[in-house]
């Protein structure tokens, strides 16, 4: 190991930084950060460090560096764009035994800046010896979307409670035991989703019973979690964090492998899906299974494609978990809809062609159309209607459509396996368009479209084309 990994305490602490440009005004932010007393020895600054300077957050010294101004300091920055400069501050700080740090010369630097995650009071800090500070970035990056906002409330939270904890429960493996528990629990869970309410009662609780030797029975939860249209990147940050944390997952047809894949290792993948042509499982079923893990004490996704409040039954299963007392969350997923319109360039509203826009669903309890909508409606201009699971009743969709005044030149599109890699796209007028669609031999899962907003598919289409895929390409890599 190069480099010690060392948590500095500079509140209220005299730090110089020699230089006003850019790269200055950044570390002066950190410092700032860091409650430290900023001193700026430059002939000229940056704009940003001229508001400070105006604001009197700190202090400025507009003259070139001399030996002096380090006396008495704690750390030292010198980021000047002279190379001399720099080493002459780094060699006055070695003589008096300051720590200094030469911007982008590690050589000269008694220490390095790390890449940082600010959770405060939780800091995580990524560094590479200085080998590979875009690397270290990445990392940092990739941890900022992993770990949860709430992160520090959480810390602080706890750290409010350790008197306490230790005041009452007095063996130490009872205490390590609580706060074990604690973290994996559902009492964490309340903080980082900013129920401390819920949270607090729950620690007086979880306290009397360790006092007392009293095991508590460990509660479960359900997530209902909107899995998005397909591609695995559009998954929500909250979503992954709740795929690496469950215990049980119960999966739709319509979640691909790649989603699954960003579970926990050793979850429970459970199929619930319901695929055409075969018996389906029962909704009474899938509630009854969400009922037997939570109550268990386990952590459950019920992982659903798309949104699970727009045609995902989240609703039902959400009424079980509240008539059996199972906490839960929500959180959304990007809608088919939205998603496999995107991804085949068609904007679902257009000022020019579609001012309201209308999801339906397109297959009915009986297994044909709905009679419960209003086809009137849907066929008039000007508007968007997406139908869900409309392939099996395409043919009777598109008359029921012309029956009720649409005109047979009206443009559609149905989009197949819609933001996956295999995604295609037929547009045609609606007396065409089912014709195409057996043609092409397209098959579910895919989305009806219905507006003149189709059209434009043919100008603003963009995955699945070679620039396309190098925009994804280029995505993936900086990720």
């Amino acid at each position: 190991m190069e480099y010690l990994p060392l948590f500095l305490k500079l509140t209220d602490q005299p730090v110089l930084v020699v230089g006003g440009g850019v790269v200055a005004a950044r570390k002066i932010e950190l410092l700032r950060k860091a409650n430290a007393r900023v001193t700026v020895v430059a002939p000229i600054v940056c704009d940003s460090v001229a508001t400070l300077i105006a604001q009197s957050r700190i202090q400025h010294l507009a003259e070139e560096f001399r030996p002096e101004h380090l006396d008495g300091v704690r750390l030292a920055i010198a980021a000047t764009n002279r190379q001399a400069v720099n080493a002459w501050v780094a060699h006055q700080a070695e003589v008096r035994n300051i720590p200094i740090n030469v911007v982008d010369d590690r050589e000269l630097s008694r220490f390095i800046m790390p890449a940082i995650v600010d959770r405060s009071p939780v800091i995580v800090a990524v560094g590479s010896s200085g080998d590979a500070p875009v690397l270290t970035r990445r990392l940092r990056e990739k941890l900022e979307a992993f770990l949860p906002e709430r992160l520090g409330a959480l810390a602080k939270f706890a750290g409010g409670l350790r008197k306490q904890v230790k005041r009452r429960v007095s063996d130490g493996s009872a205490r390590r035991k609580f706060w074990e528990r604690f973290f994996d629990g559902d009492i964490a869970a309340d903080v980082l989703a900013g129920r401390d309410q819920q949270a607090q009662s729950a620690v007086d609780d979880a306290l009397v019973a360790v006092g007392n030797n009293h095991e508590q029975p460990v509660r479960g939860e359900v997530a209902l979690v909107g899995a998005g249209p397909g591609d695995p990147g559009l998954l929500t940050l909250r979503a992954f964090r709740l795929l690496q944390n469950a215990d049980v997952i119960l999966y739709d047809r319509l979640v691909g492998p790649q989603i699954l894949e960003l579970a926990r290792r050793d979850a429970d993948l459970i199929s619930v899906g319901k695929s055409a042509g075969c018996a389906p499982i029962p909704q009474e079923q899938i509630n009854a299974l969400l009922v037997e893990h939570a109550v268990a004490g386990k952590r459950v996704v019920r992982l659903k494609g798309g949104d699970p409040f727009i045609f995902g039954r989240g609703g039902e299963e959400l009424e079980t978990l509240v008539a059996h007392g199972i906490r839960y969350e929500v959180v959304p997923g990007i809608t088919a809809a939205a998603g496999c319109a995107a991804y085949a360039g068609i904007p679902l509203t257009h000022r020019d062609h579609a001012q309201t826009l209308v999801f339906v669903t397109g297959h009915a309890k009986s297994g044909g159309v709905s009679d419960n909508v209003d086809w009137v409606a849907l066929a008039r201009p000007g508007q968007t209607v997406v139908f869900y699971m409309g392939m099996h009743t395409l043919p009777n969709i598109v008359a029921r459509l012309i029956e009720n005044g649409a005109s047979p030149a009206l443009s559609a599109a149905v989009v197949e396996r819609g933001t996956q890699s295999s995604q295609r796209v037929i547009v045609a007028n609606i007396t065409d368009l089912v014709e195409r669609v057996a043609a092409e031999k397209i098959s579910s899962p895919a989305l009806l479209i219905v507006g003149e907003v189709t059209r434009l598919h043919a100008t603003l289409g963009w995955f699945n084309t070679n620039e396309g895929r190098e925009s994804l390409a280029n995505g993936m890599l900086s990720a």
